[in-house]
């Protein structure tokens, strides 16, 4: 069988077992030849393949990041669909290889931040966590600071607190005033308690 007959949608199965499997199995044996057939049918005239394919290369990408780093373009281009399941997806699959190839993730990150305001709370999500990813790195540290800040300002309340917690591990005596400041400017927009509570927790552990 070949890779795309292994894909949930064409053993006729409706759950996601048969792409997690998929995606295991080829990051286990570093099939660059079946990552290569995935990536070359993200573009396939079925949808449920496109689908199929970028989560098995999302699968590969959480096991072994490596193997699909050389495909961030690729994944990029996908931010720019009207299928907001493959937005999503292939954001996800970004967030995962951040870390192997930073200097293409960050000429990318106007497409990045475009597809994370326009698109789902996931897509925003792995957004956010590339951002922070991308502050460790010191070459990229300042512009990607900025625009996580502009995330923080401007993202739904209810991800505020998960957001803040998550870049709390970027925060230095150069950034901490801007970033406190930030996270301060937000309290009162936080309705719920619990959320408020997270929040304010970040607030002062960092102030």
């Amino acid at each position: 069988m070949g890779v795309i007959d292994k894909l949930a949608t064409s053993l006729n199965r409706r759950d996601e077992t048969p792409n997690q499997e998929l995606g295991q199995s080829i990051a286990d044996h570093a099939d660059k030849i079946a990552v290569k057939e995935l990536v070359d049918n993200l573009t396939n005239r079925d949808k449920n393949i496109q689908s199929d394919c970028v989560r098995v290369l999302y699968e590969i990408g959480e096991r072994n990041p490596e193997l699909i780093s050389n495909h961030v373009k690729d994944f990029l281009a996908l931010l720019e669909s009207k299928n907001n399941r493959l937005v999503w997806g292939a954001m996800t699959a970004l967030d995962t290889i951040t870390p192997e190839n930073p200097e293409t993730i960050h000429s990318g990150l106007p497409t990045i931040v475009r597809a994370a305001n326009s698109g789902s709370v996931i897509a925003r999500d792995h957004a956010v966590s590339i951002l922070t990813k991308m502050i460790t790195i010191r070459k990229y540290e300042k512009p990607a600071f900025k625009l996580l800040i502009e995330q923080l300002k401007t993202c739904p309340t209810n991800q505020l607190p998960m957001y803040a917690e998550n870049a709390m591990r970027i925060v230095n005596n150069d950034n901490r005033k801007i970033f406190v400041n930030t996270l301060s400017s937000r309290v009162k927009s936080i309705e719920k308690l619990s959320k408020r509570r997270r929040f304010e927790h970040v607030i002062k552990k960092l102030g």
